[in-house]
């Protein structure tokens, strides 16, 4: 068998709550900031959960045509944003003739797509007619649009398309846009996952499952993975894209290496709609196909960005998947980004791959906030205020309803 093509990254571009651009959104990370809010800016009273991770003030600014940043859904809008912003943080001018476009590709998922104009269509149809719905009513709910777009900005022709696993999309997009490298299909890849779900209809369907935190009177503390007294998740958004490539395209074109992408592992666990295989074998068996296609040992890893999202079994049950990989739990420092940043769905991978190689990058792990009441058996280091860390190698874990699971694994570059 051939020997596998390593992979780097080599550029980061994020629209978050907490944040705009990677060290922003590292820094308030690191000093345990909050980005949930009480939600005003559309009607809440019927809803059981009036508070999220809303994205506020954001501006596309050169970054989209002015037209079609008033037209398109805001999922668009964001992917359009980070994936620009990841290109200028890895330095790839995408009009330079020395960019061969047609091995440069995007993979940029989304779990739901264009919502919000999705919503918008279905008034204008019941309250207009159809001959009231705007023509780029397909164009702007379909998920690959995102990708789609980057590429007529850009020029790259190489493999685009989207992937659409709930929660679990942002990894498998990179997983996707890792293997497109190493099997020698391109050079390098834009990838990650969006997500713009903090509207009237994306609340009221999460509501509706129960699924959500009910917190109101204390948006800010509602986030609370592992903490006895979690009732739920809170609903986020944004965009996490990165810039991938071939260790041999990077270093040709002198790139600034932050980190490698060793690998990942995909699974299901093929037992309930929403809910996770509370043994957490599928968990355990993703991880496991992590490890040995990155080529480490379950010994190698001492931090995990974890998928936690704060509800009462979903949290338990990666922890137990976990502890049965790594069994050396009491060394390996464990945290929950979305404690912070709230739930983005499809864009969580996106956002936590970012988080985990700012921690390489800056050897600073953040705080998980809000554990107050820890559940007994956690039995991994957790920290509460931001942490020294030297990562030997790190994995970040997704899982989506439907059972998806993903996991990516990332090392220092050397």
């Amino acid at each position: 068998m051939s020997k596998k093509r390593r992979v780097v990254v080599t550029g980061m571009g994020i629209v978050s709550n907490l944040g705009n651009d990677p060290d922003t959104f590292h820094q308030n990370l690191c000093a345990g900031k909050s980005g949930i809010s009480t939600i005003t800016e559309f009607p809440t009273e019927e809803l059981t959960t009036k508070f999220g991770g809303i994205i506020r003030n954001f501006e596309t600014g050169d970054y989209l045509d002015k037209k079609q940043a008033r037209r398109v859904d805001r999922f668009i809008a964001y992917a359009m944003v980070a994936g620009k912003k990841a290109l200028q943080s890895a330095a790839v001018n995408s009009e330079s003739d020395q960019l061969d476009k047609t091995r440069c590709g995007i993979i940029v998922g989304s779990g739901m797509g264009g919502m919000s104009v999705f919503a918008q269509g279905v008034t204008t149809l019941n309250e207009q007619g159809p001959r009231r719905i705007t023509p780029f009513f397909v164009p702007y709910i379909i998920t690959n649009m995102a990708g789609g777009m980057l590429a007529i900005d850009t020029g790259f022709k190489g493999p685009n398309y989207s992937v659409s696993s709930a929660c679990a999309t942002g990894n498998h997009a990179i997983i996707s846009a890792l293997k497109h490298i190493r099997d020698g299909e391109a050079d390098l890849m834009l990838t990650g996952g969006v997500e713009a779900p903090v509207s009237l209809i994306g609340m009221a369907g999460f509501c509706a499952i129960r699924a959500l935190s009910q917190r109101n009177d204390a948006p800010e503390q509602a986030s609370r993975p592992w903490d006895k007294n979690r009732d739920g998740f809170v609903m986020g958004e944004g965009a996490g894209i990165i810039v991938i490539e071939s260790l041999e395209h990077a270093l040709a074109r002198k790139a600034k290496i932050y980190c490698e992408l060793l690998g990942g592992g995909a699974s299901c666990d093929a037992f309930h709609m929403t809910e996770p295989c509370e043994d957490g074998s599928g968990v355990a068996s993703c991880i496991r196909q992590a490890l040995l296609d990155a080529g480490i040992t379950p010994a190698d890893v001492n931090y995990v960005n974890a998928h936690a999202t704060s509800t009462p079994v979903g949290d338990m049950a990666e922890i137990r998947a976990v502890k049965q990989v790594l069994t050396n739990s009491k060394d390996v420092v464990i945290n929950a980004t979305k404690s912070m940043t709230g739930h983005a769905l499809g864009a969580a991978g996106g956002l936590e791959a970012i988080a985990t190689i700012k921690a390489i990058e800056t050897g600073v792990v953040h705080p998980t906030i809000n554990l107050e009441n820890p559940e007994e058996g956690l039995d991994f280091i957790v920290p509460t205020k931001a942490t020294k860390h030297s990562i030997k190698a790190a994995i970040s874990n997704s899982f989506g309803f439907g059972g998806h699971n993903a996991v990516l694994v990332f090392a220092p570059y050397a």
